[in-house]
């Protein structure tokens, strides 16, 4: 049995459906629920639901930002060049402008977060099984 399965219930915003339009930039089951998707303020909100062991690929926003603020489970975030930080409920995230980095579930862990985005997401390759399977709490 997987650590924090309540998050899949949905405890604080609803889990959503399967993540079919970004599958191809996922290893892994994910969902999305968007929250806000107002065009008129170039702002998305979205409650991001990760299966365990489910993370994106690296990824950079270019021509704006992402917020991550962790509601549920355990989870993992990594910036090119610096070691992965550990993420659980309470923990925010700041992704400036042009910053490469990938988040995602632990092995074991459903996990969930708020992703506040702004700009154009330039999606990049897959972290590989090997560095994901070697990272420790």
């Amino acid at each position: 049995m997987s650590k924090f399965e309540e998050v899949k219930e949905g405890v604080i915003f609803p889990i959503g459906e399967k993540n079919v339009a970004y599958a191809d930039y996922f290893r892994g089951q994910s969902y999305l629920k968007n929250l806000v998707a107002d065009p008129k303020i170039n702002v998305g909100v979205g409650n991001v639901t990760f299966e365990p062991g489910c993370r994106n690929n690296w990824h950079i926003h270019h021509d704006g930002f992402q917020l991550l603020l962790v509601t549920g489970g355990e989870g993992w975030y990594q910036e090119e060049g610096k070691p992965a930080q550990f993420l659980t409920a309470g923990d925010v995230i700041i992704i400036h402008d042009g910053i490469k980095h990938w988040h995602g579930a632990a092995v074991d862990s459903w996990f969930e977060h708020l992703a506040i985005t702004a700009g154009t997401p330039e999606w990049l390759e897959p972290v590989s099984d090997e560095s994901y399977h070697q990272l420790k709490k």
